[in-house]
Parts: C-alpha cells; sequence; structure tokens
C-alpha cells in the first residue's frame, strides 16, 4: 500500500521512541497530554532546519535525524534540564522511504541516548524543513540563565571549537589545507553532521555555574548574548581556546578563526565563580577556563602574552538575515 501522510507518521513515527510513564496521551490524538513533575518546570526550545540553508541537499539522512534532534538538546543542556518530549513537524518535498528510515533512525537512536520520547507533530508537502520543538524538566528554582554572570566569573567552555566551521568552510569553497588527513576530514565533518549535546556536563556543572549558553551560532556571538543580558564584558585567553587535534594542524590563526565565530560546534559556554573553580575542575569533566567576567562592556581578546590580540575576526557569528 502506498504511505500517506497518515500512514507515514504510523510506519516511522508513532512507536520510534521509547515509552516514558509522564506521557499520558502521545502520537494518534489531536493533543499529547504530558504530566509534569510537581518539583519541576518545563524548559522548551524549538529550532527549524532547511535544506541549503542549515544542512546541503545529500546529506546523510541518518546525520539529518540525529543533528535535528541534537540542535535542540543542546537547547536543553544550555538551561540544565533533562529531556523529556519532543515533537517533530516534518516537510517533505516527496515521500522517499529509504531516506524517511534513515531519518527516523538516526533521530530515534540518539532519542534513545536521552530518553526522550517523541509525543507528536505533523507532516507536509514542501522544501526539506525539519522543525522539532524539545520538552525538558528542570528542578525549580535552579534553571541556568544567560542573564545571571558575575564579575570575576571565571568562563568555560566544553570539548572543542572550530570544528564544525572548518568542515563546513571545506565543502562551501575549495580550501582545503594539505595538513589534514582524510581521516581529520572524517572527524571535522562528524562534528558538523553529528553534534554531541552536552547534556551530562550540564548536569554536572549546575551547582556551580551562574550562566550558560549554548555555541550555537559562534563562541563570541554566543557568549556575548550571555554579556548582553548580564551587563558584563569578557576577557578570553586566546592560548587557552581548544583546539582539536585536527585543528592544531593548520595555521593557528586561521583554526582560531573558526573556533571564535563559525557555528554549529554545539558546545556549552558557561561562567562559574572563582571560588568554586576547584570544585568544578575536580569532576574532571572535558571543560577548559578560557578567561573571565569583567566591568567593561566588551569582549577583549588577548594573545598568547597576555596583550590585546589584534587577530582580526570579521564575523561575530551566523545571522540568517545579515
Amino acid at each position: 500500500m502506498a504511505l500517506n501522510e497518515f500512514s507515514l507518521i504510523k510506519q516511522y513515527f508513532a512507536d520510534a521512541t521509547q515509552k516514558r510513564q509522564d506521557v499520558i496521551v502521545d502520537i494518534g490524538d489531536d493533543c499529547a497530554v504530558l504530566c509534569c513533575p510537581e518539583d519541576s518546570d518545563i524548559a522548551i526550545s524549538i529550532d527549524t532546519l532547511v535544506s541549503g540553508i542549515h544542512f546541503f541537499a545529500d546529506v546523510d539522512p541518518f546525520t539529518l535525524g540525529h543533528k535535528s534532534l541534537a540542535v535542540g538538546l543542546s537547547d536543553l543542556a544550555a538551561m540544565g534540564a533533562t529531556p523529556a518530549w519532543f515533537t517533530l513537524a516534518l516537510t517533505l518535498p516527496e515521500l522517499d522511504e529509504n531516506w524517511l528510515s534513515a531519518f527516523a533512525e538516526g533521530m530515534t537512536a540518539l532519542a534513545s541516548q536521552h530518553n526522550i520520547q517523541l509525543v507528536g507533530g505533523d507532516t507536509t508537502k514542501g522544501p526539506l524543513t525539519i522543525s522539532i520543538q524539545v520538552h525538558g524538566l528542570v528542578k525549580k528554582g535552579t534553571q541556568l540563565r544567560r542573564s545571571q554572570a558575575k564579575l570575576s566569573d571565571k568562563i568555560y567552555v566544553s570539548g572543542t571549537l572550530g570544528d564544525a566551521g572548518a568542515a563546513l568552510q571545506k565543502r562551501l569553497s575549495s580550501w582545503q589545507p594539505s595538513e589534514l588527513t582524510e581521516q581529520d576530514w572524517l572527524f571535522l565533518n562528524k562534528r558538523l553532521e553529528q553534534p554531541s549535546p552536552r547534556l551530562a556536563i550540564s548536569q554536572k556543572i549546575l551547582p556551580f555555574t551562574h550562566a550558560a549558553i549554548d555555541i550555537s551560532d559562534g563562541l563570541l556571538a554566543d557568549l556575548g548574548h550571555i554579556l548582553e543580558t548580564s551587563g558584563k564584558g569578557a576577557r578570553i585567553n586566546l592560548d587557552a581556546i581548544p583546539l582539536s587535534s585536527s585543528l592544531q594542524k593548520i595555521d593557528r590563526q586561521q583554526a582560531l578563526k573558526f573556533a571564535l565565530s563559525s557555528g554549529d560546534d554545539y558546545e556549552l559556554c558557561f561562567t562559574v565563580a572563582a571560588d568554586q573553580v576547584a570544585a568544578v575542575e575536580a569532576l574532571n569533566l572535558d571543560i577548559q577556563q578560557i578567561g573571565e567576567i569583567i566591568d567593561e562592556q566588551t569582549i577583549v581578546l588577548l594573545d598568547e602574552d597576555g596583550k590585546p590580540s589584534i587577530l582580526d575576526i570579521t564575523s561575530k557569528g551566523y545571522d540568517h538575515f545579515a
């Protein structure tokens, strides 16, 4: 029997993710009905990915399914929330069962890792577009916010920065430095197409963190959101910016430009009170201190000698309408 809108949902999505006890009504009714614990608030975020803007038309549908959910899970991590439920609105140019099967597999594999259930959504015909709304639970009064950075807080980031930007630049242009091997490109491309939301790190740093954001548009742009809403500035030590072994092979100035201004890293940037630094670093997480919060509302980049850097950053992050 040929697929239609309703058989598509039933075949690929209705039972794709594991069931949670706090879901009273899920796919198959007009609305999902969910039960929220009395001691928790709900954190909600929505992201839309558009073919040709957020991903290449020829991307592997498995990795696209993964990334479509990962970007929302990264938002939950930035708020200190644990994943609970999500909805999916999928616009397809045509019904391709092989594509749908791989997309659903990539999405549900990541959903299973983080115990988040698909509880509803919609399917329509048109240019390939994926919108996912995630819902997470956060204990009352413990959510992380951008606006809570304090003077003298230390600034941390998770993982390494700039990998996704380097992979994107290769796809968009002829840039292909000879220092990078095929294995390097495989690593960088995976960082672009299958980012890892830092939910485990988020839960561990939660008691010690003042402000947080996920790095989706570039470190300078996203840290800038923390600084703007907190009324503060930052000093960043360029020598402390964490770079992957692959990016360490290329020109350092170019690598730093990727790390500071390219998006799609989906790492965390967060601030910690100076007297909590020892406690945070005792957790032995994949994090790196890169600077501190200052009163003057600007970002000062310092070179390896502690002097203001002359690094030329022409872009401070991705802007859809710039």
